[in-house]
């Protein structure tokens, strides 16, 4: 059902890391820009911001999308965009063996400031075999390793750039999906413990007055 008032039924935070040793605002305007005929973007103090609304498995899903990736020196400001997140993009350079060793540590950061968040490792730069330096099966090994799905792109070439963005898209919505029913299926049961302790009130104050 839409929410009243509002042209979505979903809205999500996105957040975008990766290491600054390989990332460049250019990369990124790449990265963003296979999206810019349907959204806004806006650039704040280290951080690039970027709405689109996109419709997915039948819902109206609104997306908020924070690149923080290559904003070291803004560490301190971009580790509170991690509120509220709903998922994280780690990006590493396919044709930098470092970015990828650095996923682990933003496993780590994720870990320490979002609980139950989604997760996946996009794999940049894959439109040159030549360069490449990490590869794909061992970036697959590492991902099944640690539970996240991993992606490979190329900004430049805009190779599955579109299709990464809606497959985690639909990853975040069928979590919270999946998380709405956990909450009401508790609610279901604390209801039924609530009448079954109900009834036993009423059962022993029943055999009470037989008794008195």
């Amino acid at each position: 059902i839409q929410m009243a008032g509002k042209d979505y039924n979903h809205l999500f935070k996105l957040l975008i890391i990766g290491d600054s040793s390989y990332t460049s605002a250019s990369l990124w305007l790449l990265f963003f820009l296979v999206w810019s005929r349907a959204g806004s973007y806006i650039t704040t103090i280290g951080v690039d911001f970027k709405i689109r609304t996109v419709d997915i498995d039948g819902e109206r899903v609104k997306l908020q999308i924070w690149d923080t990736a290559g904003q070291e020196r803004f560490r301190t400001i971009t580790s509170t965009y991690y509120r509220n997140t709903h998922g994280v993009i780690i990006v590493y350079d396919v044709t930098n063996p470092e970015s990828f060793v650095n996923v682990k540590r933003w496993l780590n950061e994720i870990s320490q400031n979002c609980d139950n968040v989604c997760k996946i490792l996009v794999g940049n730069k894959n439109d040159d075999p030549s360069k490449r330096q990490v590869d794909t099966q061992d970036a697959l090994r590492f991902g099944e390793s640690v539970g996240v799905r991993v992606f490979e792109t190329s900004a430049k070439e805009n190779i599955n750039v579109e299709e990464m963005f809606m497959a985690f898209t639909l990853m975040v919505l069928r979590a919270k999906k999946e998380s709405q029913n956990r909450v009401e299926r508790e609610r279901e049961r604390e209801k039924d413990t609530v009448n079954i302790n109900a009834q036993r009130d009423r059962d022993r104050r029943k055999r009470g007055k037989k008794c008195c």
